[in-house]
C-alpha cells in the first residue's frame, strides 16, 4: 500500500520514503500525504523537496484555517537561505510554494458538529464528555491566540511567535541522511512510547479520530474539486488513517 510515487522516488532523498510519503492518484491531479514531526530538519527537509519537485495547486495544512495567516507571516520572515525561525515544517512548506494555502484542523464547525453527535451516539460518560469539551474549548482559544499575533505580525515590524521551536540533536545544516535517521528513531520512539498507553474511548481518542475524519473530508474535497495536485503535510501519527480514508474515496 505505502509506495513513494515514482515522481518522489526520482528525487533519491533520504527523507523521502513510504514511511512519510504517500500517493493518491486522481482524475484532475494527485494527492500527496506527506508526514511530519514538528520543526524536525528532515521533515522541513521533505516539504521543501516535494513541494519544488511537485509544484502543486494547492497546500494543505495541518491547520485550524484561522491560525493560517500567522504561519504565513513566519514565512515571510526568513532568510531565503535558510528555514523560517518558527513555525517549522509548516511555514517551509509555505515559503516553498506559491500554491493556495489551505488549513484543514480542527476547530471548526464540522469539528464541532460530528464530535458532539459521536459522544451522544456512543453515550460517553461525563467525564469524558467535559475532557472532550474543555480541550475543543483549549484547541479554539490556541485558534484565537494564532489569529491576534497574526495581526500584529501585519500591523507592527516585531514577529509574535505563538510557541518556542523544538530542538533535535541534528540540525538543518546536516547530511540528508543523518537527518532522516534521527527522525525515524524519534518516531520509533514516540510510537512505541503511545503504543503502551490505552486511549481507547478517552477524550484523546475522541479528538484525534474525529479530528481525522474532518480533515480526510477536506482532502476528499479538494482532491475532487481543484484541477491540479494537492500537497498536504500532516502530523505523522495522521498520516495511515488518512491514506485509508481517502483510498476508500
Amino acid at each position: 500500500m505505502a509506495e513513494s510515487p515514482p515522481l518522489l522516488e526520482s528525487l533519491t532523498d533520504p527523507r523521502i520514503t513510504p514511511e512519510f510519503c504517500r500517493h493518491i492518484d486522481g482524475t484532475s491531479g494527485d494527492l500527496y500525504l506527506l508526514g511530519v514531526v514538528h520543526d524536525h530538519p528532515a521533515s522541513i527537509g521533505r516539504v521543501e523537496r516535494t513541494l519544488e519537485a511537485v509544484d502543486p495547486d494547492t497546500l494543505a495544512l495541518e491547520l485550524p484555517p484561522a491560525a493560517v495567516a500567522l504561519y504565513q507571516t513566519y514565512a515571510a520572515d526568513t532568510n531565503a537561505a535558510e528555514p523560517p525561525r518558527f513555525g517549522g515544517e509548516m511555514s517551509a512548506a509555505i515559503r516553498a510554494t506559491d500554491a493556495e494555502i489551505v488549513g484543514i484542523d480542527a476547530p471548526n464547525w464540522s469539528f464541532l458538529r460530528r464530535v458532539l453527535t459521536r459522544l451522544v451516539a456512543d453515550r460517553a460518560s461525563a467525564a469524558t464528555a467535559r475532557r472532550v469539551l474543555s480541550s475543543l474549548s483549549g484547541a479554539t482559544r490556541e485558534a484565537l491566540t494564532c489569529r491576534v499575533a497574526a495581526t500584529l505580525n501585519h500591523a507592527t515590524s516585531m514577529t509574535v511567535a505563538y510557541d518556542d521551536p523544538v530542538e533535535y540533536e541534528c540540525s538543518y545544516d546536516d547530511p540528508p541522511i543523518e537527518q532522516a535517521d534521527h527522525e525515524r528513531g524519534h518516531v520509533a520512539t514516540v510510537q512505541a512510547l503511545l503504543g503502551s498507553v490505552d486511549t481507547d474511548g478517552s477524550a484523546l481518542a475522541y479528538r484525534d479520530e474525529t479530528r481525522e475524519d474532518c480533515m480526510s473530508d477536506r482532502l476528499a474535497e479538494l482532491h475532487t474539486d481543484t484541477d491540479g495536485d494537492v500537497v498536504a503535510v500532516v502530523g505523522i501519527d495522521h498520516l495511515e488513517a488518512l491514506e485509508t480514508s481517502l483510498e476508500t474515496v
